[in-house]
């Protein structure tokens, strides 16, 4: 255990008084040094990520919004007495869009062209070429991870 120290030996223990001059002299010198430039990333190039934004939003955006509107279009039509729709029907269309959703966001993904100039309407053509560099970014982690066992 370490012993506390007396009141006495912190009292009179002198405080270091800075001048303002003194003071920022020594931040000006502190932040002039030289910082290194940040050293560029191999993740994906914003013009791609842009691409896929924009298939995402269309393939996978559109049917989960519908996939949503299916409780408040069910809800209207029963309480406005126009059909009796049963609640395992309505559950069963919503699940449909949202499973189409994520369809949609995969190929979304997938179908992104990684060219400057963008690809097909579809990008059907792009989908195995980008499978192959998804394998491709985890192929050094399963590695690794084999050489350890």
């Amino acid at each position: 255990m370490k012993k506390k120290q007396s009141k006495k030996k912190t009292q009179f223990k002198k405080k270091k008084n800075y001048s303002e001059k003194t003071a920022f002299s020594n931040l000006e010198k502190a932040s002039s040094t030289e910082t290194t430039p940040k050293r560029s990333s191999t993740g994906i190039p914003k013009y791609v990520a842009d691409r896929m934004a924009r298939r995402i939003f269309f393939t996978a955006g559109i049917p989960t919004i519908l996939g949503m509107s299916v409780f408040v279009v069910s809800y209207i039509i029963v309480t406005r007495n126009i059909a009796e729709i049963p609640p395992s029907s309505t559950i069963a269309i919503s699940a449909l869009f949202f499973l189409l959703g994520l369809a949609g966001l995969s190929f979304g993904i997938l179908s992104a062209s990684w060219d400057k100039e963008p690809g097909s309407f579809f990008g059907i053509e792009n989908i195995p070429m980008n499978i192959q560099r998804a394998k491709a970014a985890f192929k050094p982690a399963t590695q690794n991870f084999e050489d350890k066992n």
